[in-house]
């Protein structure tokens, strides 16, 4: 018996064309579960990512606003984005309003931060603010809703009557 016939089946049973294209499905098949990408994980273990608590520090500055006091709140929760992406709802953990200082030289040379006397300045604040939202831990940092959070990073933040941009400046990961 022949390998290849003139019809071109193998054995005289299956084409030559359905076997290749069985083949080209099997090999694509094999790729995508074992050979994933550049990800470190296979899709068989996606399902054992452990989520932890993650806290972001954020600091704002030169909010606008007459009250941004009545706006954030501790305890609160707020919508966050990052890059373009919604990550969804974080808690406020803490909330400080910084004083605006300016350097005052003294007589004797030296020199003291003292509030910031300008009529401009008065509606505008620098707030530092704690996140804390569930995200989970990889050998690059944090990770955010698929968004890896770096220090120095702009985040946003948005909520019924604000939104604002924030710059990142500590992650930690609670156990």
């Amino acid at each position: 018996m022949k390998i290849l016939d003139s019809k071109g089946r193998l054995f005289g049973k299956v084409s030559i064309l359905d076997f290749g294209a069985v083949l080209v499905i099997f090999m694509v098949l094999i790729g995508i579960f074992f050979f994933p990408g550049t990800s470190k994980t296979s899709v068989a273990q996606v399902g054992n990512i452990v989520t932890k608590s993650v806290e972001v520090d954020a600091i704002a500055l030169g909010l606008k606003g007459r009250n941004p006091e009545e706006l954030l709140k501790e305890g609160e929760k707020t919508q966050l984005i990052i890059r373009n992406q919604p990550y969804g709802k974080v808690d406020l953990k803490s909330v400080e309003f910084l004083a605006r200082k300016v350097a005052v030289p003294q007589p004797d040379g030296s020199v003291k931060a003292l509030p910031d006397p300008r009529d401009e300045e008065i509606f505008s604040r620098n707030v530092l603010l704690t996140l804390e939202g569930k995200g989970r831990v990889t050998d690059d940092g944090p990770v955010l809703g698929n968004i890896k959070v770096k220090i120095g990073m702009t985040i946003e933040l948005e909520g019924d009557d604000y939104n604002f941009n924030a710059s990142v400046i500590d992650i930690r990961v609670k156990d």
